[in-house]
């Protein structure tokens, strides 16, 4: 998949602000208005992501127990 890059504009929406993001983007992503994204800062700026960043770290937790307890939660199973 090619990379999109897009510059976008922070904007005031009443005592808000939000971005315009552009509609072949919407599109890739299949978003819509009103579908709810995660902004997380990190080393290298914002990332916004259409993944809860807690889930990916409870998952990733729970996958490596899972894995260090696999005969123990077969033999509960």
């Amino acid at each position: 998949m090619e990379s999109m890059k897009k510059e976008t504009t922070i904007r005031q929406f009443g005592n808000s602000a939000g971005l315009i993001i552009p509609g072949k983007m919407l599109q890739r992503y299949n978003l819509s208005v009103g579908d709810r994204v995660h902004i997380v800062e990190t080393e290298r700026g914002l990332l916004i992501t259409l993944f809860d960043p807690d889930l990916e770290e409870a998952m990733t937790l729970y996958e490596e127990g899972a894995s260090d307890y696999r005969k123990a939660l077969r033999e509960l199973g």
